[in-house]
C-alpha cells in the first residue's frame, strides 16, 4: 500500500508529484493498483469502457483517497463509477492515466524559449485523448512546489487537480477528461517556499470573465487566417492609411439600456459602416487584451491572448476582424508589452518569484503607471510576447500593431531620477534587452506574417526605429510623429496675431519629415488629463475655433505622412474625452459640427484618390516647398508629387483670419488649376471665400522660384487644396 505520508500530502494539496502517487501503477507481482483522491465519494468501482467491473477501491483516507487492485494492465484503458455522498452515481475518467500532454519539441522550444507560437500548447486547450474530449492545461511555473488547476468543474477544490511538472521547461501540464470550452479555471500555486499564492489567471487564457471576476474560460483556439495579399497592399508604405482611433467602450454605447457597451456584433453593425463612410482605411483599437479596471483603457492588461470579454466572447471579435476586412478597412490592435498591472490574479509575482517581471524594482517597477515592466532579458517572457504578437496577426487577422509605450522600454532610465535606476552591462542607459525584444518581434512578424505592420508609439529621437534590422534599425514599418504633434498644437492654440512669431512650430517637421516612415497622430492623448477637446483648443471665438480646426486638419492631411485621428475629433467633440460616457454624437445636428465631419470625409476621399498626397510619404521627392517664410502672413504652401511626377497637389495654408487678395502663388507648370478642396467651402462651416472661383490657368509670371504663378484671394484660416491639370 502506499505510505501514509504521500496519502496525507495528497489530501493537504501538497504533492510536487501527484502523477507519482494517483493513477495506475505496477504493484508487487506485476499487480496494477489503481489511486484517486474523490472528496465526498462513498464508493469508487474501476470498470472497463465496457462497463465490465475490474475492480473496486478501499477509501485509505477519510478526506477521499481510495485505492485498490484492479484486473487489469497497468496501460489499459478504465473509468471510474463513482458514487457521491448525495447518492448520485457518476462514470467519471481518472485524470491520472492519461499520458503526457507536451511533446518532446514542445518541450525542448519551451524550454529554449524560441517556441514560435507557445499559445499552441500552453493555456487551457479542447482537445482528445486516447478518444476521449477534455483539455489540456499547461502552464509556467518553474519555481513551484505544486500548481492546481481549479474551477468550477472541481468545486474550486486544490486537492481534486494537481498537474504535472515538466522540469526540461519549468511547465506544469494535466489532461482534464470532460472539461470543456466555456468552463471557468485558475491556477493556485504553492511556492518552493510552501506558502500558496492567490489563485492566478492563465497567462494565455484565450478568454476571460467579465471584471471584476477574474477567472479564465477555457476557449477553443482560432483557426489560422489566411495571409491575404489585398491587406498587404492596402497596408504598404506607398498605399493611403487614415487611421481611425477608437475606445470601444465609449465610442457609442445604448442609452436606452443603462448606456451599455455595444456588443462585437452591434460594432460590427454600427462602427464599420461609419468608418467605410468616412474614408478612413483603418481602424485602431485602443488595447483589447482583458484588463481589470476600465480606467486604464486597455493599457494595463493581464488577459493578454483574450479578447476582453466586456463586449461578448473572442469568436466575436474575430467576427469583427472579418467585417472589417470585407468592408476594405485595416484593424490595426493597440498592444502593450511594455508593462502589467499588479492585480493578485495576474503574473505578479506569479510561482512566488518575479517570473516575469524584473525582480530589482529599479528595472521593473514603471514610476509612472504603477505597473511591473517585464523583464525582456528572460527567454520565456520575451517568447510569451512575440507569441502573442503573433497570435493577433494569425489568429484573428488583424492587420498590424501599434506598440505603446516604446520609448519607456528603450531607456533603462525612463522616467527615473539618478541613482533609481540601473545601467546597462555598458554603463549605458539603454535597455538592450528591450532593444533585443523588438527588433525580434518585427523580425517574426515581418517572416511569419509578411502582410502585417507594426507601429511604434516612441517619443524620443531614438533612430532608425522604423528602419529594417539589418540596416540597424528597430524593425518597425511606422513610427507615431509625437514631435509634429506637439509642435502643431503648441502652433495651433496661440492666437494668429502672435503665430507670425512661430512658424517654425509648423516647418521645423519638414527638417526630420523623411527621417522615420511617420503617422501623424491627433490620438487619444491629447484629449484627456485637462487637456480639452482639439476644438477648445483652438483660440478665438466659435467662428475661429472651428476655422482654426479646420485649417489645422487641412493641413495634416496635405504633410507628408500617415493620418491618424482619435473619434471625436472627426465632428469637434467640444468636452473632453471621458471613457465612461459615450461620444456626443447629438452635435452633429448642430451645422458647424456637422460641416467639420463632412470636412473630414471629404479629406479622407481626396487624400485616397489622389497618389500624390500619399505615395512618396517617406522620400524628399515627394515633397517640395513653395513658400515657408512667409512668417507676416502666416502662410505656408508646397507641393506634394505622386512617384512617377505625373501628377501634383498644391497645399495652401493661411493661419490668420486675414483675407489676403491678389495673392501670387509660384506652381511648377502650366496649366489648368482649380480648387479640390477649400476648408472654408460653405458645406463646411466657411465663410465661402474661394482661392480660384472658377478655376485659373497659370500664367508666365515667375514666383516663388517657379517659371509659372497664380493670381489668388487666399481665404480666411483656411487650408486650399489646389489640383492641376494639362
Amino acid at each position: 500500500m502506499l505510505p501514509p505520508q504521500d496519502i496525507d500530502r495528497i489530501c493537504r494539496a501538497n504533492h510536487n508529484d501527484p502523477f507519482g502517487v494517483l493513477g495506475p501503477h505496477t504493484i508487487k507481482g506485476n499487480q496494477t493498483s489503481v489511486r484517486c483522491f474523490l472528496p465526498t465519494a462513498q464508493t469508487v468501482t474501476v470498470v472497463s469502457p465496457d462497463g465490465q467491473v475490474l475492480g473496486e477501491l478501499v477509501q485509505q483516507h477519510p478526506d477521499g483517497f481510495f485505492e485498490g487492485v484492479v484486473s487489469a494492465k497497468r496501460d489499459a484503458p478504465y473509468q471510474l463509477r463513482v458514487v457521491w455522498a448525495s447518492g448520485f452515481t457518476h462514470l467519471l475518467e481518472d485524470p491520472y492515466r492519461f499520458p503526457l500532454v507536451l511533446g518532446e519539441m514542445d518541450v525542448w522550444l519551451l524550454g529554449e524559449g524560441t517556441h514560435l507560437r507557445p499559445f499552441e500548447v500552453l493555456g487551457a486547450r479542447p482537445c482528445t485523448m486516447q478518444g476521449v474530449s477534455g483539455t489540456s492545461f499547461a502552464v509556467w511555473a518553474p519555481n513551484a512546489s505544486r500548481v492546481s488547476v481549479v474551477g468550477d468543474f472541481n468545486a474550486w477544490d486544490s486537492r481534486r487537480h494537481p498537474m504535472r511538472l515538466r522540469r526540461e521547461c519549468g511547465v506544469w501540464e494535466l489532461f482534464l477528461p470532460g472539461v470543456q470550452a466555456g468552463a471557468l479555471y485558475k491556477y493556485e500555486i504553492r511556492t518552493h517556499c510552501g506558502e500558496v499564492l492567490a489563485a492566478r489567471a492563465d497567462p494565455y487564457a484565450l478568454q476571460s470573465e467579465l471584471r471584476p471576476a477574474t477567472a479564465s474560460v477555457v476557449g477553443k483556439l482560432p483557426a489560422k487566417i489566411a495571409p491575404d495579399l489585398t491587406r498587404k497592399l492596402a497596408n504598404a508604405l506607398d498605399a493611403p492609411v487614415s487611421i481611425y482611433e477608437v475606445h470601444l467602450g465609449s465610442w457609442r454605447r445604448v442609452a436606452e439600456e443603462g448606456g451599455r457597451w455595444l456588443t462585437w456584433d452591434e460594432l460590427a453593425d454600427t462602427l464599420i459602416p461609419y468608418v467605410q463612410d468616412m474614408g478612413f482605411t483603418h481602424l485602431e483599437l485602443l488595447p483589447v487584451s482583458e484588463h481589470p479596471f476600465d480606467g486604464s483603457w486597455g493599457y494595463q492588461p493581464i488577459g493578454l491572448y483574450a479578447p476582453t470579454s466586456r463586449f461578448g466572447d473572442a469568436a466575436g471579435f474575430g467576427r469583427l476582424v472579418k467585417r472589417c476586412h470585407e468592408a476594405g478597412i485595416g484593424l490595426i490592435l493597440d498592444w502593450v508589452p511594455a508593462h502589467f498591472p499588479s492585480d493578485a490574479h495576474g503574473l505578479a509575482n506569479f510561482d512566488g518569484t518575479h517570473l516575469y517581471e524584473y525582480a530589482d524594482p529599479r528595472e521593473g517597477f514603471h514610476n509612472d503607471w504603477n505597473t511591473l515592466i517585464y523583464n525582456l532579458g528572460r527567454t520565456e517572457v520575451k517568447n510569451f510576447l512575440v507569441g502573442n504578437a503573433l497570435y493577433w496577426l494569425e489568429r484573428f487577422g488583424v492587420d498590424g500593431l501599434r506598440v505603446d509605450a516604446v520609448a519607456s522600454m528603450l531607456y533603462r532610465d525612463y522616467s527615473r531620477e539618478d541613482g533609481q535606476w540601473i545601467p546597462n552591462i555598458y554603463g549605458g542607459r539603454e535597455n538592450l534587452e528591450a532593444i533585443a525584444f523588438l527588433k525580434r518581434m518585427n523580425e517574426v512578424v515581418g517572416v511569419q506574417r509578411e502582410q502585417a505592420i507594426t507601429l511604434a508609439e516612441e517619443s524620443t529621437a531614438y533612430p532608425a526605429v522604423s528602419r529594417p534590422t539589418f540596416a540597424g534599425g528597430l524593425g518597425f514599418h511606422y513610427k507615431w510623429n509625437m514631435g509634429w504633434m506637439h509642435d502643431t498644437l503648441a502652433y495651433m492654440a496661440r492666437d494668429p496675431i502672435y503665430r507670425q512669431h512661430h512658424q517654425g512650430e509648423m516647418t521645423f517637421s519638414m527638417v526630420y519629415a523623411f527621417n522615420e516612415n511617420f503617422v501623424l497622430p491627433i490620438s487619444h492623448d491629447e484629449v484627456v488629463h485637462g487637456k480639452g477637446s482639439l476644438l477648445t483648443r483652438m483660440p478665438g471665438d466659435a467662428w475661429q475655433k472651428f476655422a482654426n480646426l479646420r485649417t489645422f486638419l487641412g493641413y495634416m492631411f496635405g504633410h507628408p505622412g500617415k493620418k491618424l485621428l482619435f473619434m471625436g475629433c472627426e465632428f469637434a467633440q467640444e468636452r473632453e474625452w471621458n471613457h465612461d460616457q459615450s461620444l456626443d454624437w447629438h452635435l452633429l445636428d448642430e451645422p458647424q459640427h456637422a460641416g467639420v465631419q463632412t470636412l473630414v470625409r471629404d479629406l479622407n476621399h481626396l487624400y485616397r484618390a489622389t497618389p500624390a498626397l500619399y505615395q512618396q510619404d517617406f522620400v524628399p521627392a515627394g515633397f517640395e516647398w513653395i513658400d515657408h517664410g512667409d512668417n507676416q502672413r502666416s502662410l505656408l504652401s508646397f507641393i506634394r508629387w505622386s512617384t512617377d511626377q505625373a501628377s501634383f497637389v498644391v497645399v495652401l495654408c493661411n493661419f490668420t483670419p486675414n483675407v489676403w487678395t491678389d495673392y501670387r502663388l509660384g506652381v511648377p507648370r502650366s496649366g489648368h488649376y482649380q480648387e479640390a478642396l477649400n476648408t472654408d467651402w460653405a458645406a463646411y462651416g466657411g465663410s465661402r471665400v474661394c482661392a480660384l472661383a472658377a478655376g485659373q490657368l497659370a500664367d508666365d509670371t515667375p514666383w516663388h522660384g517657379k517659371l509659372h504663378s497664380l493670381l489668388l484671394t487666399v481665404p480666411p484660416l483656411a487650408t486650399v487644396f489646389l489640383k492641376w491639370t494639362a
